[in-house]
């Protein structure tokens, strides 16, 4: 079991990000920051605690269970259970005639390029 010392923030909530399914464009949408906000936090080992629970509260997800060292489960209670009660917090989905619908869409592409040649690169750096 890791230690908070030894607990990577950034990988952490990285993880639990794209596990969830979420795109980099959406969560930087969501919590009104830049892509290279989202990457530079995902490289921080000590993400700061108002970082993780603004990002927790964009994407609905309770991280007392991941951070018990920073946050308790009434931490993130409060927040998701008045946003859950209030019908119109939810997220629309996007019309696909809209502009914001084509860009999230290019920018999910890029990110799946840019992950398939950052893998094909560390393919080929074995080879070598």
């Amino acid at each position: 079991m890791q230690t908070s010392t030894d607990k990577h923030y950034g990988q952490a909530i990285e993880r639990i990000i794209r596990r969830n399914g979420y795109s980099i464009s959406e969560l930087a949408r969501l919590t009104n920051v830049n892509r290279r906000s989202i990457y530079n936090w995902f490289n921080q080992r000590n993400l700061k605690p108002e970082i993780i629970f603004r990002i927790g509260c964009a994407l609905k997800h309770d991280f007392s269970e991941e951070f018990p060292e920073l946050f308790s489960e009434d931490d993130f209670e409060k927040v998701l259970g008045t946003s859950k009660d209030s019908g119109n917090s939810e997220e629309q989905p996007l019309e696909e005639n809209s502009s914001a619908y084509w860009k999230d869409k290019y920018i999910r592409i890029l990110e799946e390029y840019n992950r398939l040649l950052v893998n094909q690169i560390r393919h080929d750096s074995r080879k070598s």
